[in-house]
């Protein structure tokens, strides 16, 4: 057999010509809607921090008071020892804002749902999955071992179909929706989900990762936007985009919370995470109750920048106050020189490439923030005029 390094190095020239190598690119600091790159600074319209929470010097004061009090690490899984009473503190207030009975939290988005939807569903079992789902959610899909019906995006009648179709041949079934698409911004009709599921015995999963802290009107995202709080089964968020620290939660149930902590592996068998995030995240999530304004700011940047890419001729999909707007482009390597003569011109976006988009559908990702201005807006548009 070839040597490891030759026959990756082989796979490394493979993604180079086909236009999809990846490198890491350091950035100094996070000054709201601005990053420092090697001393030069850019707008940043490609993050998830959307509420502009993730340098708001609140958040490090309240995570540099847990340091103090409770160190840097959780120091075991929280089965074990690593519970923190910050951990708790975190959960309680987390089902308070989302109106469940209790919630759990993970590591990381992927980590709840590589966790939970095999804690829920097995051999024997059937997963419904919206075709754009995240990879997390394909992943976690997979780890089940249940058999998996890929559904047509956002396609309510097909999901009605591949139910009927499917019957009663399965001991449990599971529909795995995403609030909003992070590559799309597009919405899933949640409102049709309760009621379908009821009538064909099925369970609802939906990660609202992008919807938590922007959608809805009180921020508590696309389930409470399309109004179907109290009627999903399994809600999932994250932490590391509008509440600008890391992590995900899940809410629900009593009944669930209880079962996922004992079953959910990427739980049981995972550190606790370091308490100050969770301090930090507390801080942040008084913020979304005590600020609305943010929120509506971001609703505002995103009818601004949206009504722009009309006006020069590009379609861009989701809502009008949609955060997240995606500009296809196609070839790989065209979205790789926009994106660089965007970062050129001082705008960071996302130049998006399969396998996160299907093939011929690369794009330039853009997210808006609170904290970006009109003027930054107005700007970034003229870049993407001349580009």
């Amino acid at each position: 057999m070839p040597p490891l390094d030759h026959v990756l190095s082989d796979e490394l020239r493979a993604l180079d010509q086909a236009g999809l190598r990846r490198t890491l690119r350091p950035l100094d600091s996070r000054h709201g809607a601005l990053v420092d790159e090697n001393g030069r600074e850019l707008v940043d319209f490609a993050s998830n921090d959307y509420l502009g929470l993730a340098s708001d010097p609140r958040l490090a004061r309240a995570a540099a008071v847990a340091l103090e009090r409770a160190g840097t690490g959780a120091g075991a899984a929280r089965l074990i020892s690593g519970h923190h009473v910050l951990h708790q503190q975190l959960e309680t207030a987390l089902a308070a804002f989302l109106d469940v009975e209790r919630a759990l939290l993970f590591s990381s988005g992927y980590l709840a749902n590589t966790g939970t939807i095999p804690a829920l569903v097995g051999q024997g079992d059937a997963i419904y999955s919206d075709r754009a789902n995240h990879a997390s959610l394909i992943d976690g899909c997979r780890l089940s071992r249940a058999e998996v019906h890929i559904i047509p995006h956002a396609d309510c009648a097909a999901l009605e179909r591949a139910l009927e179709q499917t019957g009663k041949r399965y001991r449990r079934r599971l529909i795995v929706v995403e609030g909003i698409y992070s590559m799309d911004g597009d919405l899933y009709p949640l409102e049709s989900l309760p009621d379908l599921a009821r009538r064909h015995d099925a369970w609802t999963y939906v990660d609202d990762a992008h919807g938590i802290g922007v959608l809805g009107e009180t921020g508590r995202g696309a389930v409470e936007q399309r109004g179907v709080r109290g009627a999903i089964d399994v809600w999932m968020g994250t932490l590391g985009k509008a509440l600008g620290t890391a992590g995900a939660f899940v809410g629900g149930s009593s009944t669930l919370i209880d079962y996922i902590s004992n079953r959910a592996r990427s739980f049981v068998f995972t550190t606790g995470s370091p308490p100050a995030l969770a301090a930090a995240a507390l801080e942040a999530l008084e913020i979304v109750v005590r600020e609305p304004e943010r929120r509506c700011r971001v609703w505002e940047t995103a009818r601004r920048l949206r009504a722009g890419i009309k006006a020069l001729g590009r379609h861009a999909a989701g809502p009008d106050t949609g955060h997240i707007i995606p500009v296809i482009i196609g070839s790989n390597d065209d979205t790789m020189r926009a994106g660089a003569a965007l970062r050129g011109a001082g705008f960071l976006v996302g130049a998006v490439r399969p396998p996160t988009v299907p093939a011929g559908t690369s794009r330039l990702r853009l997210t808006v923030s609170s904290s970006h201005t009109a003027h930054q807006v107005d700007a970034l548009l003229e870049a993407l005029a001349r580009t």
